[in-house]
């Protein structure tokens, strides 16, 4: 399916106001999009509900929490959007000064990715155990670092989430030269270009599937092989979907908000990756983790980018107060989830008879917290020091 079909017969004239809107405003930082924020909620759930649920609680959404690590590939394509929304103007306009932007990216991202190494301190016997001595060292020195997703064998050492946070450091560095790519002109000519980027995205898992490297015929979310962890933990072969992500944004600005292309686009979007999820026992896993469904995440992104009663539902204040706590939520919840199970705390306290719900709301509650005692007044913090050393 090409990405570029619900547009081929699209006139750049009908796009026109909006185009001089933009140039206009090319400096000026965007306003929020909200609904974005509520999508987060459920994503950075999904992943909450894939790794600690069975998804036959979830009835007709199964499909959609059996493959909750699709909901990464879609953090990382909407990392890219939001990224190019709020500062592609300014680098066009040559204001985006590189270091200030890595230092923003750096007191953003370390705070509770350094919370997140502090609580995975208790699993460092168990790593100790399952790796050679020097892996082990090797994932000690290059975690705090934001390396290890470099290396499959340690990728997830520690934190098994925190593998993303090497590929996110890695798109940060190259961010400020994609910020300067040009408003597209030609909608047929960009499309052409996002459906490129896809196709390019498709070929490792393509291949991993015609070669079989680790031997394994059948693949799904539970096998193991260092040629599948290389696609699955590894930075290089989800520089696709941010790419996407940052052109996606492009996109985005010769698209009227309150088009009636965008709700469209964003149905369009979520019913699709709903059907190729409830058939994706016939899709190779390989291809379905990363990259196939690109372009549908890109119609959801649009649709709610968009004003229209559908990007007014995930908008709701309470699923944008939690959506604003999903980086907090995702990269805590794995150890804090063991955390709290193996301190049977639930049992002291007479509440094991409400798990897991319960132990559900409790990641939601200190994601929450993490969020406005640790984040952003470490972030705060942090900034201050650096604006002391300039």
């Amino acid at each position: 399916m090409s990405a570029a079909a619900p547009f081929t017969s699209l006139n750049l004239s009908t796009f026109d106001s909006a185009a001089h809107a933009q140039s206009a405003a090319e400096a000026q930082r965007p306003e929020r999009l909200n609904a974005l924020t509520g999508l987060r909620c459920f994503a950075a759930l999904n992943i909450v509900f894939f790794h600690y649920s069975n998804p036959h609680w979830f009835g007709p959404f199964a499909p959609i929490v059996d493959a909750g690590y699709a909901s990464v590939s879609f953090f990382i394509l909407l990392s890219g959007f939001v990224l190019a929304y709020n500062y592609s103007g300014k680098a066009r306009a040559g204001k985006l000064d590189k270091v200030r932007f890595w230092e923003q990216r750096f007191t953003r991202l370390y705070p509770i990715y350094l919370l997140s190494l502090l609580i995975s301190i208790q699993v460092l016997p168990l790593e100790y155990g399952a790796h050679t001595h020097r892996m082990f060292w090797t994932g000690l020195a290059l975690t705090p670092l934001l390396l290890q997703g470099w290396i499959p064998q340690i990728a997830t050492f520690l934190n098994t989430p925190a593998w993303t946070m090497s590929a996110e450091a890695f798109f940060y560095v190259l961010f400020p030269w994609m910020a300067r790519w040009k408003r597209p002109r030609r909608v047929g000519l960009h499309l052409s270009k996002m459906t490129a980027v896809w196709l390019l995205s498709l070929i490792p898992g393509a291949l991993y599937v015609i070669y079989h490297p680790d031997g394994l015929v059948h693949t799904d979310r539970f096998s193991w092989g260092p040629w599948l962890n290389a696609l699955k933990y590894t930075p290089l072969p989800h520089l696709a979907s941010f790419i996407f992500g940052v052109m996606l944004a492009g996109l985005d600005e010769v698209i009227d908000r309150a088009s009636l292309l965008r709700p469209i686009l964003g149905i369009f979007g979520f019913g699709s990756v709903y059907v190729l999820l409830v058939h994706a026992t016939v899709v190779p896993y390989p291809m379905l983790h990363d990259g196939l469904m690109m372009p549908l995440f890109g119609c959801m992104v649009l649709g709610l980018a968009g004003e229209n009663k559908l990007a007014g539902l995930f908008a709701w204040a309470p699923l944008v107060f939690v959506g604003e706590a999903s980086y907090c939520m995702y990269l805590l919840h794995f150890n804090m989830w063991n955390l709290l199970h193996e301190s049977h705390i639930l049992e002291r306290l007479n509440l094991k008879q409400f798990d897991p719900w319960i132990s559900y709301a409790i990641l939601v509650a200190m994601a929450v917290m993490a969020l406005h005692f640790v984040e952003k007044p470490a972030q705060k913090m942090m900034r201050s020091w650096i604006a002391a050393l300039h």
